[in-house]
């Protein structure tokens, strides 16, 4: 389970296509990593296999390269990363799972001060678990919804320090990005299905 919190900015330093998928080898800052410990690479929760000084593989299964923008990422893109959440830790950001829903579309990026306003298509059939005000987590990174624009377009607002510290800085207008709703909604989802 992750905050959403992105701590590094980390570069994949080589994609290796392997019979089970795809083996991610990416560069970090990040310490304290282990043989076994969940990453979240862009909101992806993976397992770190090997640790070899500044950096960490993970294999990536075909379903995954399905539903995430992790099958498109090349030697020299960047990455957010987070290390999973520690019990007694501070939540700055909100229930984060690693679990990608879908992958959605930056359709617009326009200035407003010294940030960023984003409007974000939302992948097929996720409309109904974002709200006005609610929390969802893009590329990994927990963010607000400021407003619900069409069915499936909705608004958010990058702060400096988040264009500073993720790939929101340089994440160009028709960019794929990783979006998982937040967990609430959807477990009020599923409920709402079986209320007789």
């Amino acid at each position: 389970m992750f905050t959403g919190l992105i701590e590094d900015l980390g570069t994949v330093a080589a994609v290796e296509q392997v019979p089970e998928g795809v083996r991610l080898s990416v560069r970090t800052r990040l310490d304290g990593l282990r043989h076994g410990a969940s990453i979240a690479v862009d909101g992806v929760c993976l397992t770190a296999l090997e640790l070899k000084g500044d950096r960490f593989t993970a294999d990536v299964s075909p379903e995954t390269l399905d539903r995430t923008t992790l099958g498109e990422r090349k030697a020299g893109d960047r990455v957010n990363l987070e290390r999973p959440l520690a019990l007694g830790d501070r939540l700055g950001g909100h229930l984060v799972l690693g679990h990608v829903d879908g992958v959605g579309e930056l359709v617009r990026r326009t200035g407003a001060g010294e940030g960023v306003r984003i409007e974000l298509r939302l992948p097929q059939g996720l409309a109904p678990l974002v709200v006005s005000k609610g929390s969802i987590a893009l590329d990994g990174t927990s963010l607000t919804v400021n407003e619900l624009l069409d069915p499936d377009q909705v608004a958010l607002f990058l702060i400096p320090e988040t264009l500073r510290s993720t790939t929101w800085g340089i994440k160009p207008a028709g960019a794929k990005v990783n979006v998982e709703a937040d967990i609430l909604g959807k477990h009020v989802a599923r409920l709402m299905q079986f209320r007789t």
